[in-house]
């Protein structure tokens, strides 16, 4: 079986030492759209984008990911990213550095798909990754907790249009994600789609600096699940609703009739 959940959770997985210097942040704000002088000039930057988490732990990375971890070996063809969460425990600040350590923090049971979530926690940020693995459910596992978000009966409160780039998912994925999905044809063909699709967490990246705009050492939290897949040269439509202390959020592509991209999104503040 290509997923043992006896052995996959609770397994540890290798530490890394990170490093990022302002280059990294300001290429990430690039490739995910955020390109006012407050977010591309080191002199006048409001602060890094917490997104920037995400790829924290593969900017050095030069070859395509690997789904193998103890208990746990697919194709990454069958794979896709289910969900995202981040808890900012401070701002990342522009230049620094810290240890990453990891592990498989669950596994549950689609019935036609499994969900791996692995968990990264540093002196900054814990990421809470859940990868989608097609045809490898049905073990008789827990489906794992309800993430849906009730949107708001009521109009949003702000919408904001983010046009993306044609060349989008060629920059992003000099950030460390080389996943073929992104850029090779016949790869995303076997994957199940017409052609190379936008990483999800450029979209999530992207889908936080239109709800935010320039106030990134707020973030405290943010999460989404990915509802659908985002073309590059599409435009995203993010929707926000203002809840207290938080701010609800879905994003739809404004080119295919609003076809979901995010969905249960949740921005916290401190």
């Amino acid at each position: 079986m290509p997923i043992d959940p006896a052995i996959a959770v609770g397994a540890e997985l290798p530490s890394r030492d990170l490093s990022w210097d302002s280059t990294d942040v300001l290429l990430y704000h690039l490739a995910v759209g955020a390109d006012e002088l407050s977010y591309v000039y080191e002199a006048a930057l409001c602060g890094v984008l917490p997104t920037f988490a995400t790829v924290a732990t593969t900017l050095r990375d030069t070859e395509p990911p690997s789904v193998r971890m103890p208990g746990v070996d697919v194709d990454l063809a069958r794979v896709v990213h289910g969900r995202q969460e981040l808890e900012i425990h401070k701002p990342i600040p522009v230049r620094g550095g810290c240890t990453a350590r990891s592990r498989i923090a669950d596994v549950h049971d689609k019935g036609s798909a499994a969900i791996v979530v692995t968990e990264t926690v540093t002196e900054f940020f814990t990421s809470r990754i859940s990868i989608f693995v097609k045809g490898e459910g049905g073990f008789g596992g827990d489906r794992g907790p309800d993430t849906r978000v009730a949107v708001p009966a009521r109009k949003p409160d702000a919408e904001v249009l983010s046009p993306t780039e044609p060349r989008q998912a060629l920059w992003y994925r000099l950030l460390g994600d080389r996943n073929p999905l992104h850029v090779d044809p016949g790869f995303a063909a076997r994957a199940g789609f017409d052609r190379p699709i936008l990483h999800g967490l450029c979209t999530y990246g992207m889908v936080l600096k239109a709800a935010i705009g320039a106030e990134p050492e707020r973030v405290a939290g943010y999460r989404a699940r990915f509802a659908g897949v985002v073309f590059p040269g599409e435009t995203l439509r993010t929707r926000i609703w203002r809840e207290d202390d938080r701010l609800v959020l879905t994003a739809t592509v404004a080119d295919r009739a609003d076809a979901p991209a995010l969905s249960d999104a949740v921005v916290t503040f401190r």
